[in-house]
């Protein structure tokens, strides 16, 4: 699945994920570049701030224009780490569900990360990620109430909290391609081993950031219910087919077990 060809400018690893889809992994966490490349697009989230010239640059290569609008699965560092000066360079608004927004106009941090839960050396360095909100002025946006995408035709947002308040979704009915942002990752993110290799496997959402469990459980269940034939999650590689059907069955019948070793403060 990976994308030939593009990887000579300091990406990562770049992917073709669906038609019309590509994903951009930025160290550990991974941003998509929806549309083609002819007409209107937009990013899915910004990650790391240390990769937004790639963002730039490889969107300067592959995309006739900039894109049309900046959507945001979730407010937390790794996923927006670039959006300011993104915002700046292309001069595009961003979207974010309403109960996003507080962390994104500066009125509201969210919570320590919890070292305690999840297991792994990612958990127990999780303290010193920022969890601070950011502030993105008239240029942040409530999502269209009607789920549509604005500048993503075919596509449609799905509220799925637990890891944040406003977390959301992207699907595409039509082929069942699912952009999942942090509800379930692809990858263990919790374990440095498995992040540094990339080892493949459905898991519940990044623990230590993920304040209720209930709803997360609640959030992978509707995911899967929707029966997507490919995910690109906000971690990990992309994963389709059989063998997402079946892990996803299994993490939706043992995501206690699973996702959540240890007691921490939101178990």
């Amino acid at each position: 699945m990976k994308l030939n060809g593009i990887l000579s400018k300091g990406y990562t690893d770049t992917w073709k994920v669906a038609p019309g889809v590509i994903g951009l992994r930025t160290m550990f966490v991974n941003v998509a570049l929806i549309g083609q490349p002819s007409s209107d697009w937009v990013l899915v989230d910004t990650g790391l701030s240390s990769y937004t010239g790639n963002i730039i640059d490889f969107a300067t290569e592959h995309y006739d224009k900039p894109p049309v609008a900046i959507i945001l699965t979730h407010g937390h560092f790794d996923h927006i780490g670039g959006v300011k000066r993104l915002v700046e360079e292309w001069n595009v608004p961003v979207y974010a569900h309403p109960l996003e927004l507080p962390f994104l106009t500066g009125k509201e941090d969210y919570p320590p990360a919890d070292p305690a839960v999840g297991g792994g050396l990612m958990s127990m360095i999780s303290p010193l990620f920022s969890h601070h909100g950011i502030d993105l002025g008239s240029a942040v946006h409530p999502l269209p109430e009607d789920r549509t995408v604005p500048g993503a035709k075919g596509w449609e947002w799905i509220h799925t909290p637990g890891h944040s308040p406003g977390h959301i979704s992207l699907f595409r009915p039509e082929d069942r391609v699912l952009i999942a942002g942090d509800t379930f990752l692809t990858v263990k993110q919790e374990s440095v081993f498995a992040v540094a290799t990339q080892h493949q496997v459905v898991h519940g959402p990044p623990s230590y950031f993920t304040t209720d469990w209930e709803a997360a459980e609640k959030s992978v269940r509707t995911l899967a219910l929707l029966n997507p034939h490919l995910v690109l999650s906000g971690h990990g590689v992309p994963m389709e087919g059989e063998e997402l059907s079946t892990q996803l069955a299994h993490l939706c019948k043992n995501f206690k077990e699973m996702a959540l070793p240890g007691q921490g403060k939101f178990v």
